[in-house]
């Protein structure tokens, strides 16, 4: 019997990357707590993979039903973009995307991207079996000196707003990044190559 392979996640970036990758798929999105103890807040590593385990364990939840009856394979991801020890998450409004900006501008900063990859034997009527593994990539994103005119017309577009770190490398391209150390894929939310490397049964 096959996987049933649903990724926990509605970022068209993520489904775009895992159907380039071959991979048959359905998108089961789900809406979790995304807060952080003060703890976690300080171990950034630690925090996406827990944001990535939350994800993937609630579809799992909402999938596996009492008459559920074969294998799953449920994929959560998250991402963080991380300066200087500080998380900058997906920002609240103009001033905090402009404040992330001009901290990244000329800088070099991390992105954390956790993949964690569950899988469960539910026959039905019997016993519901269930492992999973989490792995994290980071790649090294090193920024140019960005001017007022290139952050408030970021801004402006509307595209900072739904992306770690308030932009999106795949939008802002050679005009804010310098260079990058690292899988591109981690900076734009899912390191695939790795996910296939660890998993290639989730490719037939």
């Amino acid at each position: 019997m096959q996987f049933d392979i649903v990724l926990a996640s509605a970022s068209p970036r993520r489904r775009q990357l895992l159907e380039e990758a071959g991979v048959a798929f359905r998108v089961h999105a789900v809406d979790v707590d995304e807060h952080l103890d003060a703890d976690l807040l300080e171990q950034p590593v630690e925090a996406v993979k827990k944001l990535a385990e939350r994800k993937a364990h609630a579809a799992v939840e909402q999938l596996v039903t009492p008459d559920y009856d074969g294998m799953l394979a449920v994929i959560g991801s998250d991402t963080m973009v991380v300066f200087r020890g500080e998380i900058f998450g997906k920002p609240k409004d103009d001033a905090d995307a402009r404040r992330m900006l001009h901290a990244l501008s000329g800088h070099g900063h991390d992105v954390h991207t956790a993949v964690s990859l569950w899988m469960v034997h539910a026959p039905a009527g019997g016993d519901m079996s269930l492992a999973y593994r989490t792995f994290i990539d980071t790649t090294y994103v090193y920024f140019k000196e960005l001017s007022e005119e290139q952050i408030e017309a970021y801004i402006a577009s509307g595209d900072p707003f739904d992306k770690a770190g308030a932009y999106g490398i795949q939008s802002v391209g050679d005009g804010f990044v310098d260079h990058i150390e690292g899988n591109l894929d981690t900076v734009i939310g899912f390191p695939v190559k790795r996910l296939l490397d660890e998993f290639p049964e989730l490719v037939v």
